[in-house]
């Protein structure tokens, strides 16, 4: 007989605990933890087994010199942005978080995905619309509907197990985990112990199957998956899609991937026939302008094997009260104060009394150290009210003695700046060594502390 009992889980972390506590042991937070009725099933056989028929196979241990590695068998989609985030394309028996905010785009990415898989057999499987409404959405994405893509509306794991038995699917899609409840757990759906137990069923289905899960989340109003952080530590692969839904943009970024770089960032653009690839982000991110105006500057990036182009526009303003104003969108704010503190200790630049404001052109947030030098150039022109050269571009990291320090893959950096026509990008000088000026096609001006750069773009 199945035995009942009471736990207490944190809804911020997981942790579970067989009272009530006020503070969290394990991540510090207070008055998280919420009771749950959890019940222990009598057999230790997982339901999705159970409906298909199966047994468990045991497993023994094994030598590590003895194990023959096997190359990955990635299966390629036509979503060249998606390839491009998961490493080259879907692993066979991977398990893939997507998450993001409400109305971003999760839902409609994924039933792109099932739509338009060449001689693959997905399932869908949706607890928060209707057969109906995907139908709906499937004709307006202006997809060819397959005949290999199924629909199901469908919230209980025991269920969407014998369906899978049935169908016999090469890649299934939960829409969302938030929406799961198992027969083995008595607490509500989206509780910490119903996504902990449903997504460890399905993890277990994808690893001894050998089918691709990709799985929806929810997210918190911090920005994080909702439920517990065992989620994420679970799934092979945990994808962001971010953005904002006023802007037709979309970023979906690799958080974590066992499988390939964790680094990577595909764009996606809005449209209302669903999503498309955006091939050259630089376009996006660099604004058509008549007139040449200050406090932009041009950087040069790189989020994964990506290098892009991205306009960094700074306003530096007379404080109109005692305490001056530090915002800035798409940049580290913590950084950005080191940076006002380099110019003014090294400098002489009077920044801590005057506002500042930074932005990062077309939404997206950046991270590569390598756009330092094009924030100080952007808040200088516009403190001194000088205009940049519009053809001029910059890369390079900028340390606290006010040094320009070396960034990696400049090649490509460069190449991409003469491939959108710019004549000249500042680069530190360390990144001169082994590099032929001459085949690129772009004025190099290799540079080693930032007052070379203001003397040579300021005068």
């Amino acid at each position: 007989m199945a035995k009942t009992k009471t736990t207490f889980f944190c809804q911020n972390c997981g942790y579970e605990s067989p009272k009530w506590l006020g503070k969290c042991p394990s991540c510090n937070e207070w008055n998280t933890f919420v009771e749950e009725l959890v019940e222990k099933p009598s057999s230790g056989v997982p339901d999705w087994r159970r409906a298909a028929g199966a047994t468990k196979r045991s497993s023994t241990a094994a030598a590590i010199h003895e194990i023959v590695p096997v190359q990955e068998d990635r299966r390629a989609t036509p979503d060249r942005e998606l390839n491009r985030v998961l490493g080259g394309g879907i692993v066979p028996g991977s398990l893939v978080l997507i998450g993001g905010e409400p109305g971003i785009g999760k839902s409609t990415l994924m039933l792109q995905l099932a739509l338009t898989m060449p001689e693959i057999k997905t399932l869908y499987i949706s607890g928060e619309e209707s057969e109906q409404q995907l139908k709906m959405r499937a004709e307006r994405l202006v997809q060819a509907s397959k005949a290999d893509c199924y629909i199901l509306t469908e919230t209980a794991t025991q269920n969407i197990f014998k369906q899978i038995h049935v169908i016999n699917p090469d890649l299934v899609i939960i829409d969302s985990i938030q929406t799961l409840h198992s027969a083995q757990i008595e607490s509500a759906p989206g509780s910490v112990s119903q996504v902990r137990e449903c997504a460890a069923e399905l993890l277990r289905f994808a690893k001894e199957t050998n089918i691709p899960v990709f799985i929806i989340g929810h997210i918190t109003k911090d920005g994080a998956i909702a439920g517990p952080k065992i989620l994420e530590h679970m799934v092979d692969t945990v994808l962001q899609f971010e953005g904002d839904r006023h802007h037709v943009y979309r970023m979906l970024r690799a958080v974590k991937n066992r499988f390939g770089s964790a680094s990577e960032l595909g764009i996606y653009e809005m449209q209302g026939t669903g999503l498309r690839e955006v091939s050259n982000p630089s376009e996006i991110l660099l604004s058509q302008r008549e007139e040449r105006m200050s406090g932009i500057a041009i950087a040069v990036l790189l989020e994964g094997m990506r290098p892009m182009l991205i306009e960094v526009q700074a306003l530096v303003s007379t404080s109109a009260y005692g305490t001056p104003q530090r915002s800035s969108t798409g940049f580290d704010t913590r950084r950005m104060n080191m940076l006002l503190a380099v110019l003014e200790k090294r400098f002489g630049f009077r920044l801590s009394v005057q506002d500042v404001f930074l932005n990062m052109a077309g939404g997206i947030r950046v991270e590569d150290p390598a756009i330092d030098l094009a924030v100080m150039v952007a808040l200088i022109s516009s403190q001194q009210d000088i205009a940049v050269p519009a053809t001029v571009a910059f890369a390079g990291e900028v340390g606290l003695s006010g040094e320009i320090r070396a960034v990696n893959r400049i090649e490509q950096r460069i190449v991409e700046a003469a491939k959108l026509g710019f004549e000249a990008i500042y680069i530190s000088r360390y990144n001169t060594k082994g590099l032929d000026a001459d085949k690129f096609g772009i004025h190099i001006h290799p540079v080693s502390k930032v007052e070379e750069v203001f003397q040579a773009i300021f005068g």
